[in-house]
């Protein structure tokens, strides 16, 4: 297979050559039958860290009202995904009961067995709880009646269910035995994340030694008035020893908030996800038996509240919302969903454009050629050299 475009890391027009899912060859200019052209732009396969669902179906089963979710409707997400762009995904499994929480794990596992395209798009699952805190702001969206202190036990429950596919942990670290957990996980290879947290900043220092290396949608999941002084926002901003990841979105962080964000990370410690849930990309209205509405303008709401119960848009919304809002560069921004997830999960053969590198790509065009652009076309996008989506 051939497939070509500009180089979003140098602009160069470049044909990719795959074969048997990996990129063998790399030659400069258009070649005859090749996907692509000259006139869009070449990168790596978008990678959403954090997604819990889009268009319908959910990883996480029964949290927002729909349908029980089935293999199949595991593999009708990946297309969804795919046509806008996300060729990889780490899918994410949020705070419920024990039971439920590896009942939805067992599910993804048993579709990663079950089909190889899906096994190929999953880059790890991401465990969002339930070892956050229980205090409003922080604890999110989350039921309180779930959140639990950090148990190894519970989490190799957890990780049994999945099969050993749980790649990242989410927790707050000022819970009782979070620290040590953070030690465990780091241990096993696991990337420990600080999130829904309403930890002192010292013990955010405590996180960060004991080995946590993310901080999950900074900026969200917290109270919504902080200390001046001793935050915990402040102390994960500040610590070049953590990654961030940001929504993007529109709604979840006002554009001064996200320029700030991501000018203190900076675009080699930034991550772009979309934390799109179930309801993201459906028709405006009311679901869940009432408790969910998603607005006119896609967001997704608490009913009859101003409060957002999840994200309704995916990566290609967050990225040219951070070049506008937050002074990227067309590929930086496009690096903070590829080279920067890449780098976090350890995966050397992803988010690189690369002889011997995964042939995981997306095709795009912009409306303004790069320059600040206020929209991306996906054209195409490829996960492990299969086509999973093609415009037209």
């Amino acid at each position: 297979m051939l497939v070509c475009g500009r180089d979003i890391s140098d602009g160069v027009v470049r044909t990719v050559h795959v074969r048997d899912g990996r990129i063998i060859e790399l030659t400069d200019g258009v070649v005859a039958n090749a996907i692509g052209g000259a006139d869009v732009w070449l990168a790596p396969g978008f990678h959403d860290i954090q997604v819990n669902g889009y268009g319908g179906h959910d990883f996480n089963d029964g949290a927002w009202g729909l349908p029980p979710t089935t293999t199949d409707d595991l593999l009708q997400l990946q297309d969804a995904l795919a046509a806008h762009g996300t060729a990889l995904f780490c899918p994410t499994v949020i705070t419920a009961d024990l039971d439920i929480m590896a009942r939805n794990l067992r599910r993804i596992a048993r579709a990663m067995e079950r089909s190889r395209t899906f096994r190929k798009g999953v880059t790890g699952i991401h465990l969002e709880g339930p070892f956050i805190s229980p205090e409003d702001g922080p604890r999110g969206a989350h039921p309180l009646e779930h959140v639990r202190e950090p148990d190894p036990r519970a989490f190799q429950r957890l990780q049994d269910a999945a099969a050993g596919h749980i790649r990242m942990c989410t927790l707050a670290p000022e819970r009782p035995g979070a620290l040590q957990l953070i030690e465990m996980l780091v241990e096993h290879g696991i990337v420990a994340a600080i999130g829904h947290t309403g930890a002192p900043a010292a013990v955010i220092r405590d996180a960060i030694t004991a080995g946590a290396t993310l901080s999950t949608h900074l900026g969200n999941g917290c109270h919504a008035l902080i200390p001046r002084h001793d935050s915990y926002l402040w102390e994960q901003l500040a610590c070049d020893r953590l990654t961030a990841s940001f929504i993007v979105d529109g709604h979840h962080l006002e554009p001064a908030a996200a320029r700030v964000f991501v000018r203190a990370k900076g675009p080699q410690r930034t991550i772009l996800i979309s934390d799109a849930v179930g309801l993201a990309g459906m028709p405006p209205g009311v679901y869940g038996d009432g408790r969910f509405a998603v607005r006119s303008d896609g967001s997704v709401a608490l009913s009859g509240t101003p409060y957002l119960a999840g994200a309704g848009f995916l990566l290609d919304t967050c990225i040219p919302n951070a070049c506008q809002w937050c002074g990227l560069a067309l590929a930086d921004a496009v690096g903070c969903v590829t080279t920067i997830p890449a780098r976090l999960l350890r995966l050397p053969d992803k988010g690189r454009i690369a002889v011997g590198a995964d042939a995981d790509l997306t095709l795009f065009m912009t409306d303004t050629n790069g320059r600040d652009p206020t929209k991306l076309t996906v054209l195409a996008t490829i996960t492990s050299g299969e086509v999973l989506y093609r415009r037209g």
